[in-house]
């Protein structure tokens, strides 16, 4: 009998266990999956969606958030500049929301220069990037049929012929 409930526990826990370990695999993935969901806040999505797709704020560190923040009025050739309080909030929105140090790094101006969108992109062809379609690794509506929606799922990536 008391043998009986001593496995009765082992297995128990080890059903415990086994919980827990799926559940944290699951928010690992949730996680991830967040920080490419499609921007909430809609400042940002008026402001910078206005002229190219409003990136998921999870693609670039808070710390390279900052440093385009702070060059808006030559954002990449253009003047992205907007009044103060507009700056503060959406400044505010991207640190809060971005992705980690650790796999963005803080130097990346560009999400493409990142060491996570390098890996992520290594089978994509040179001349991808430069045909007609595409243009640039900025274009991600280009190949992510669906990027404004914050699906950049493998199964949604159609490479357009070049």
């Amino acid at each position: 009998m008391r043998k009986d409930r001593s496995a009765r526990r082992r297995a128990a826990r080890a059903c415990a266990a086994s919980l827990l370990l799926a559940l944290f695999a699951l928010s690992g993935s949730v996680r991830a999956d967040a920080k490419r969901a499609a921007p909430a806040d809609p400042s940002y999505v008026a402001e910078c969606g206005s002229c190219h797709l409003a990136y998921p704020p999870g693609l670039l560190s808070a710390a390279s958030w900052g440093q385009v923040m702070q060059g808006l009025e030559r954002h990449f050739g253009s003047d992205a500049s907007v009044d103060a309080a507009t700056h503060a909030h959406i400044d505010r929105y991207l640190r809060e929301h971005a992705g980690a140090e650790r796999k963005f790094g803080t130097s990346a101006l560009r999400i493409s220069e990142t060491r996570w969108f390098r890996k992520e992109h290594d089978e994509v062809p040179a001349g991808a990037w430069r045909s007609a379609t595409v243009k640039s690794a900025a274009n991600c509506g280009a190949c992510h049929v669906a990027a404004e929606k914050g699906d950049y799922s493998e199964r949604g990536v159609r490479v357009p012929r070049f």
